[in-house]
């Protein structure tokens, strides 16, 4: 879009799942809107990369989860996406001799022992109304909880001690977890190409003093009937995004939500074909971090890793090639010397340091729980807010994203009174 309307009745902020979603509600509502995209490119934390003419890379989101209740799921077979359905590599593992079985076995015993112990002190916890640490749920001395906590870091974004025990059950996973071939973040933008978007428009203040809402843009100025917020909370949390008059509320609720460490890194990988493909591969962890390698995703002549928590704040922090760096010399370790000479960095994310993400998706802090239907409630009926971290149950998936937009744009719906 080559100029922004002066006037219009809804404006989306963002361009990323749930914006696309809520864009999608209106379309035939009858109702004038736009997507405000900061960003050039449709998407949000869904990006997917030609990491070489051969691998195919999801910088972002990369699973359907939950597929059995995921909204994308029929958007990929409308839009002629292929999913696949084979089980993740999440518990698989290739060599032994990285992980021996009666070791692996023992951790995954420790692992299923503590989703026990947490889900049971949760339930309590809901009860009662008194959150903790999901930390406090470790066996003291187990020789599995570094490993443990690792692992929370991948699902997270930050280590057991900084997540809500109520919220890290409320989540909800089905356990059925299937990929699109061709890149989740290449279906999330393709369902958003029908959507009027405008790009390179960083949102900077929302003025809801009067009337009619007043939005300032990178790109100019538009006065519109509803808003609808669909940034991460750490944008409103930082005040990158502000309001006028303040709403301490929201950026309360926001900082109590903050956007995790995930960063994700692929690997080209040469003449290692004898590798079974769409398989795991980790080694024993002693200490929180490190990452987790999946071999020759899809089939293609590479190694995807995933790390997560403070340890990939850190090699972000480090610059640009200290992930690959890192996961070079990890998979060295577990497969062996010879391989080094095989391995070559192809691309990482950094989305802690990535201006319109600031991180890449949410947690509840320890007695924060309740702050996700904070975030989502609505302002004087004319402000809206969605995103993952405002989904009750499906909060850090990109069709939590989705179906939030949608929720949130049903809400404007009936704020104008229209079906």
């Amino acid at each position: 879009m080559s100029s922004l309307p002066s006037s219009i009745d809804v404006a989306i902020i963002g361009a990323g799942a749930a914006g696309l979603g809520a864009g999608h509600a209106l379309k035939d509502s009858g109702l004038s809107f736009i997507v405000l995209e900061a960003r050039d490119r449709l998407g949000g934390r869904a990006h997917t990369v030609m990491a070489s003419p051969e691998v195919t890379f999801d910088r972002g989101c990369g699973w359907l989860h939950s597929a059995d209740q995921n909204s994308f799921v029929a958007i990929a077979k409308k839009l002629g996406f292929k999913v696949d359905k084979r089980r993740p590599p999440w518990r698989e593992q290739a060599y032994d001799a990285c992980f021996p079985r009666p070791e692996r076995e023992e951790f995954l015993t420790a692992l299923d022992a503590y989703y026990t112990r947490s889900a049971e002190a949760a339930a309590e916890a809901v009860r009662t109304g008194h959150d903790a640490p999901a930390s406090d749920y470790l066996e003291p001395g187990n020789r599995w909880n570094a490993m443990i906590d690792t692992i929370a870091t991948y699902v997270n974004g930050c280590e057991l001690d900084q997540t809500s025990l109520i919220d890290s059950e409320a989540y909800i996973d089905s356990d059925v977890n299937w990929r699109v071939r061709r890149g989740y973040g290449a279906l999330v933008a393709a369902y958003g190409t029908s959507i009027p978007t405008a790009f390179n428009c960083n949102v900077t203040l929302i003025d809801h003093a009067d009337t009619r809402l007043r939005i300032e843009t990178s790109r100019g100025t538009l006065t519109v009937d509803k808003v609808i917020i669909t940034v991460p909370t750490n944008l409103i949390a930082d005040e990158a995004l502000r309001f006028s008059p303040a709403l301490t509320d929201k950026i309360d609720a926001a900082a109590g939500l903050p956007l995790g460490v995930n960063n994700k890194v692929m690997l080209a990988l040469e003449g290692y074909d004898h590798l079974p493909k769409d398989s795991g591969l980790r080694g024993m962890n002693e200490r929180v971090g490190g990452g987790g390698f999946q071999l020759r995703p899809f089939g293609q002549p590479c190694i995807e890793g995933f790390y997560g928590g403070s340890f990939a704040r850190e090699l972000e922090d480090a610059g640009d090639g200290a992930l690959a760096a890192q996961a070079i010399d990890e998979v060295v370790a577990l497969l062996g010397n010879d391989v080094r000479a095989k391995l070559k960095p192809l691309a990482e994310s950094r989305w802690a340091h990535d201006p319109f993400a600031r991180g890449a998706y949410s947690h509840a802090l320890p007695g924060h729980a309740g702050k996700r239907a904070v975030l989502a409630s609505p302002v004087d009926d004319r402000l809206f807010f969605a995103g993952e971290a405002t989904h009750p149950h499906f909060f850090s998936t990109a069709h939590g994203a989705r179906d939030s937009g949608e929720r949130a744009a049903q809400e404007v719906l009936r704020s104008f009174k229209r079906p």
